[in-house]
Order: C-alpha cells, then sequence, then structure tokens
C-alpha cells in the first residue's frame, strides 16, 4: 500500500504541538484590517489552539504523518 502524503496546503496553515494539540493563526487578519477594531487585532495575535473536534479532522485528513 503507498504511503499517505500530508496535504501542502495543511503543511502551511497548521502546526503541531509537541503533546499533539494543533495551532493555527487567528483568522481575518491577513486584509482590512482598518475596518476591524483595535480590540479584535489585540486579541488575534499568534496562534491559536484548534478545537478537539476539528484537531482530530485535521491530524485524519490532513496531517496524517503529523
Amino acid at each position: 500500500m503507498s504511503k499517505l502524503k500530508t496535504k501542502s496546503g495543511a503543511k502551511k496553515r497548521f502546526k503541531m504541538t509537541g503533546t499533539g494539540k494543533v495551532r493555527v493563526k487567528y483568522a481575518f487578519k491577513s486584509h482590512n484590517l482598518r475596518k476591524r477594531p483595535q480590540k479584535m487585532k489585540r486579541q488575534a495575535r499568534g496562534m491559536m489552539v484548534l478545537r478537539k473536534t476539528e484537531a482530530n479532522m485535521v491530524k485524519k485528513h490532513y496531517l496524517p504523518n503529523g
């Protein structure tokens, strides 16, 4: 049987933590930031950890070797 490949788009969007959680960048931070409240921009810094159900889907389908 052939090896499972990691989706190349997922490599750029998701990072795995040491304990197996999935980290992602916050949404709505790429452009049109003048429309966004300062509070939203401040709280969306860095990365966040996905919920368990979403993380399971990412690990199973997009990052099988992650």
